[in-house]
């Protein structure tokens, strides 16, 4: 028979609950006491149904017992954790024991496991908690911070450690580790916002000292002003691009047509040049013409017979005919040279009236072809003044696509913007052709009516209401009914743009709010 052990009964038993937890083992009775003879180099019971050797130490229910007790007796949160197995214990509720027992190991004991060592028993929210962050800090982090920089490097092994990291040593050297990349990443971003603001300043001044140089380069002054207003206000990706692509296409067609005028320009430059020439040959031809007479006077003085007069003037009338052809000529060639150059100022105009007609586009939104925010201004200015000047009401209304977020969540921002071009495409064809419609910002549209009253411009936008609901917007041969909610708002004598649009949104807000497809008449 073995020799007894020499260790404490209570240390092999807490060595005894350490090997059932590594191993994944329910602490049973019978576990526990393999694993109990185990540790204390007991033999471990035959196979065969035979008496079963006596244990030299306490019976494993009563170490169970005495390990209870002693938990009990620990101040704080184990004392809990010993009142429970207790119970247990007494109930020979075994399945209790067992869970009051991981639940201890998963929440103290498990601080002490060297690294490498797990139990297994890693909640799941733990789980999804660490993988979230290695995937924050490997792919989310590392890709906002410069390609190939120190900074992306650290990120992404941070990453790959937190995967790795079960101790309290590990997990004290992630977080020594990922507070001093937060406090780099944030001296790293204050330089790179001083020198992004210092460029955006730089950018704003050019633009003003290119735009005060275009006195008589009209045509540019639509894109310089879109530009300046795209930079005034909150930078959004999505705006960019929009006047990205629409100064692209602007840029391009009057590339086209600056190439036109400047082959036109040199037209009339020639056919100038060409007049200039054929003026002076006439200047020639009639100074030769006159020199000859000259010559004719001193033969006619001189001549002695009639023959002899007879040949002078024979002579005179042929010059005089040839004069008088070359003379014609000239005059026809002068005419066509001048039509050539009248001809030529007509297509200069009309490729410079496309010329500014192509800087205009920067005022219209390119997604819905309405105006943008810089046209609809410009319209505003207009008719206000107009209004004051007349006395005549103006009124303007706001709509908003209904459940537009929705819609794009549901079925992609490609369809949101086909349902922008439909709400557009009815609207244009319902309105006056007076009236104007703007794109206001995202779903948002402002329309301006004019010589209109409140009335009316509400029964204006309960007709387009209705228009809609006649005109389904089709994606993917889907149906799909859109609405907008609208404020409607009578503009007052002199009140400006931002203190109408005010009313007018909050007219806007209350239609949302009262259940949609509505219009609300502004206070």
């Amino acid at each position: 028979m073995s020799n007894p052990p020499t260790q404490h009964p209570v240390e092999i038993a807490r060595e005894a609950f350490r090997r059932l937890a590594t191993r994944r083992i329910a602490p049973t009775p019978d576990a526990y006491a393999e694993i109990y003879n185990e540790i204390a180099g007991l033999p471990k019971p035959a196979a065969a149904p035979v008496q079963p050797i006596p244990l030299t130490g306490p019976a494993p229910d009563e170490v169970l017992g005495d390990f209870a007790t002693q938990l009990t007796d620990t101040p704080g949160e184990l004392a809990e954790y010993g009142r429970r197995l207790t119970r247990a214990v007494k109930g020979r509720d075994w399945d209790a024991y067992a869970r009051a027992l991981s639940q201890l190991v998963e929440k103290h004991l498990r601080r002490g496991i060297p690294p490498g060592v797990t139990y297994g028993m890693e909640s799941k929210d733990a789980i999804v908690l660490r993988e979230l962050l290695s995937r924050t800090l490997a792919f989310a982090l590392a890709s906002l911070l410069p390609a190939n920089s120190t900074l992306a490097g650290e990120a992404e092994s941070l990453g790959a450690a937190v995967k790795v990291a079960h101790s309290d040593a590990a997990l004290q050297e992630i977080a020594s580790r990922l507070k001093e990349l937060c406090f780099q990443i944030e001296l790293h971003s204050g330089d790179s916002g001083e020198q992004q603001e210092l460029l955006l300043r730089l950018f704003k001044l050019l633009l003003e000292n290119v735009s005060e140089l275009l006195d008589d380069d009209s045509w540019m002054r639509g894109q310089i002003a879109a530009v300046q207003d795209l930079i005034a206000g909150p930078i959004d990706a999505r705006a960019l691009e929009d006047a990205t692509r629409s100064l692209k296409d602007v840029i391009y067609k009057q590339g086209q047509l600056k190439h036109g005028l400047a082959d036109v320009k040199s037209t009339v430059k020639n056919m100038m040049m060409t007049f200039i020439d054929r003026l002076g040959s006439v200047a020639a031809s009639t100074g030769d013409f006159h020199d000859k007479l000259g010559g004719f006077s001193e033969r006619i003085r001189h001549a002695g017979d009639i023959t002899e007069l007879n040949e002078v003037l024979d002579e005179v009338l042929r010059e005089t005919r040839h004069a008088q052809a070359e003379a014609l000529a000239s005059r026809d060639r002068m005419l066509a040279a001048h039509q050539e150059v009248q001809d030529a100022e007509q297509r200069i105009k009309e490729l410079e009236a496309k010329l500014q007609h192509m800087s205009e586009l920067v005022r219209e939104d390119q997604l819905t072809g309405t105006l943008n925010r810089r046209g609809l201004d410009d319209v505003f200015e207009r008719e206000s003044a107009r209004a004051d000047r007349r006395g005549t009401p103006l009124c303007v209304a706001l709509l908003d696509l209904d459940n537009f977020k929705k819609l794009n969540d549901t079925y992609g921002h490609l369809a949101g913007d086909n349902a922008l071009r439909h709400l557009a495409k009815v609207v244009k064809g319902t309105l006056r052709s007076i009236d104007v419609i703007a794109r206001f910002g995202g779903e948002e549209f402002m329309i301006i009516m004019t010589e209109t009253t409140v009335e009316s411009a509400v029964q204006t936008m309960v007709r387009l209401q209705r228009e809609l609901t006649k005109h389904f917007f089709l994606h993917d041969n889907e149906k799909l009914l859109i609405t907008f909610s609208a404020g409607v708002a009578l503009r007052l004598p002199n009140e400006d743009q931002a203190t109408l649009l005010a009313r007018v949104d909050k007219a806007m807000y209350q239609a949302k709010q009262s259940g949609k497809n509505r219009v609300v008449v502004a206070a």
